[in-house]
């Protein structure tokens, strides 16, 4: 299809699914420089004395603005939004998910299981739900991302919707875990501390789990923050220790998190996860220098040599395949793989997410072969000698076999 017709053709979708009463909602992602300070628009279907609008919803930097139109006129508009100012939407049926992404100068189409499975309440002033309120939380006072009434500031309207974002996925994948007496849960390269102060009021206030939640950071004074926060807030299963990713020892966690953790400590994280045998990983990588790397002095396939003749492109293969192969070695490791971008998020560039559950059976040895054989297909089509996280996963891997032995 070209631009225009795969364009037309998500507009399509979306009169369609307004007519088989089909229609959850779209969300328009990735602004282009010409959006200035609008970062996302959201929309949903509502009544308003009597007669079907679409509310869109424009997130600007700091204050958020709502328009009603009309069916019609939300087609022309959309048009318009995704022609000038945004490079991706999502389209949210109770049928499937309809996704458009811009890619170099064209739009690609593509579909992905429905996420909603059930159609909203066409109510016009709906409350938002979010899992993690801001009433009574201290701690997002003591944060900086409200005031002491508990409002979120303008300035951390993004940074709190990311946060609920995090949490929301976070949620499905802990609600999937055996149930245990204590979760336990390592944020590696906690920052600041939001997701990691977050997630444990949502795992112990909302979920009513017992949680020792540790966020791993290398700043001290980041750590010393933290901390007292943590105490002043009465969360005493959640603690901050600080030091590396690489240096840091997982043993006995149950959940590992890196988010953006800057190149090769995503890998570190991943590697410290395997070797505690962790039963769910969560990463957002940032940054992909290293492959990208392998793949400048190596000799890729020569009918990919068009991609990496320019900068950009270089950059995106890279990232590519950095993550596709991070997902290949962990299913050689043990686990289930979901990789997925992250397009819910409009307030990073990073919105990449690889999520992996541990098996409950080891594979069998032919399984071993064949996933063992697409690695090296991998790495003799794009010129690359290893990726960082093999040697993980192998030292790893040895520490396990090493430990079922003494035992």
């Amino acid at each position: 299809m070209t631009e225009i017709s795969q364009l037309s053709a998500w507009l399509d979708a979306f009169r369609d699914a307004l007519a088989k009463r089909a229609f959850v909602g779209f969300e328009l992602r990735k602004p282009s420089p010409l959006a200035n300070d609008l970062k996302a628009v959201d929309a949903r279907l509502i009544m308003a004395r009597g007669v079907e609008k679409i509310s869109f919803t424009y997130h600007h930097k700091t204050h958020d603005i709502v328009k009603n139109h009309a069916v019609e006129e939300s087609v022309a508009l959309l048009e318009e939004l995704l022609t000038a100012l945004f490079q991706a939407a999502r389209l949210y049926t109770i049928q499937q998910d309809v996704l458009l992404s811009r890619q170099g100068e064209k739009f690609v189409l593509s579909t992905a299981p429905a996420t909603h499975t059930s159609l909203p309440e066409l109510t016009h002033n709906r409350a938002k739900v979010r899992l993690i309120e801001t009433a009574g939380k201290a701690y997002l006072h003591r944060l900086g991302l409200t005031d002491a009434q508990g409002q979120v500031h303008k300035n951390s309207q993004d940074k709190f919707r990311q946060i609920n974002k995090y949490i929301e996925i976070l949620d499905g994948l802990v609600k999937q875990l055996a149930p245990r007496e204590v979760l336990h849960v390592v944020d590696m390269g906690a920052g600041k501390g939001y997701l990691t102060f977050a997630l444990y009021d949502h795992l112990v206030n909302n979920l009513g789990l017992r949680a020792e939640v540790v966020g791993v950071e290398l700043r001290s004074q980041l750590v010393t923050a933290s901390n007292e926060i943590a105490t002043s807030s009465g969360f005493t299963g959640l603690r901050f220790e600080q030091g590396s990713i690489s240096q840091h020892n997982c043993t006995g966690a149950d959940v590992v998190i890196a988010l953006h953790a800057c190149d090769t400590a995503t890998d570190d994280a991943i590697g410290k996860a395997v070797k505690a045998q962790a039963e769910l990983i969560v990463v957002a990588p940032c940054c992909h220098k290293q492959i990208r790397r392998e793949m400048e002095k190596g000799r890729i396939a020569p009918e990919l040599e068009f991609l990496v003749k320019y900068g950009t492109y270089a950059e995106r293969l890279a990232e590519m395949v950095t993550d596709g192969m991070r997902a290949q070695l962990l299913e050689l490791a043990g686990y289930r793989t979901n990789l997925f971008e992250f397009i819910g998020d409009a307030h990073t560039p990073k919105n990449v997410m690889i999520v992996a559950t541990k098996l409950s059976r080891s594979r069998s040895a032919p399984e071993l072969r064949v996933l063992e054989a697409a690695i090296d297909s991998t790495k003799t089509e794009f010129g690359i000698g290893h990726h960082y996280l093999e040697k993980l996963l192998r030292s790893a891997n040895s520490a396990i076999a090493e430990e079922k032995f003494l035992i």
